[in-house]
């Protein structure tokens, strides 16, 4: 299918023309993010957790400590939301109103299951850390079964999702384009700056290829 289901949980109803449910555009959005905030509830309390994610197929992998709230949530199976993202510029009207940002966002909900088998729990991790840095699995120490063990690893297949994006310039009222005052947009983006060595680093150990390369 190439988009996701339209839901009453996913539709989005606010300027929906900015709307995508195209699985591409949503895919697109969640590789390029580093993190996300996954919401949940425990007990009549919400909460909402920070964590690295990565994608495999249409399932979204998180880890965490095996005793953490968020951890114990996603391995019962309760539904969460998860949330990504991307500033990509802030724009500024001649309107206090109508200041906003460029961005691209998605919402997707879904409910997790448990990595447990050796082999998937750490093809997950290793998507893990590959998110992070492409190419830094090849040279880590890889987890003890010690690490394992104290380490959730889980799966959610999303069910429901939409993409938001909104692009250009201020939409000011026609009556205050007139106004001399200055509006445009100030691009924003994420940026690699030169790589810091751990104070512990052994002596002759060189940054490697795809660390410095992130800097172009």
């Amino acid at each position: 299918m190439p988009q996701f289901p339209i839901e009453k949980r996913s539709k989005v109803s606010r300027n929906p023309n900015r709307a995508s449910y195209d699985r591409e555009t949503i895919y697109n959005i969640v590789d390029e993010a580093l993190y996300c905030h996954v919401g949940f509830i425990e007990g009549e309390s919400p909460y909402v957790i920070p964590t690295l994610h990565t994608r495999i197929t249409s399932n979204i992998i998180l880890h965490g400590a095996k005793d953490s709230r968020l951890m114990k949530c996603l391995q019962l199976g309760k539904e969460v939301c998860i949330a990504i993202t991307i500033l990509d510029g802030l724009v500024l009207a001649r309107s206090a109103c109508y200041h906003s940002v460029n961005y691209r966002s998605v919402v997707l909900f879904g409910r997790g299951v448990a990595i447990n088998e050796k082999g998937e729990k750490l093809e997950a991790l290793k998507a893990l850390t590959e998110h992070i840095v492409r190419g830094r699995w090849k040279d880590i120490r890889k987890p003890s079964q010690q690490e394992l063990d104290a380490t959730a690893v889980v799966s959610i297949p999303i069910e429901a999702a939409s993409a938001k994006i909104r692009t250009g310039p201020p939409i000011d009222a026609l009556e205050d384009l007139d106004l001399p005052i200055w509006a445009g947009v100030i691009p924003l983006k994420l940026q690699a700056f030169e790589p810091e060595a751990d104070p512990q680093l052994g002596a002759g150990i060189p940054v490697p290829d795809y660390v410095s390369s992130m800097r172009k």
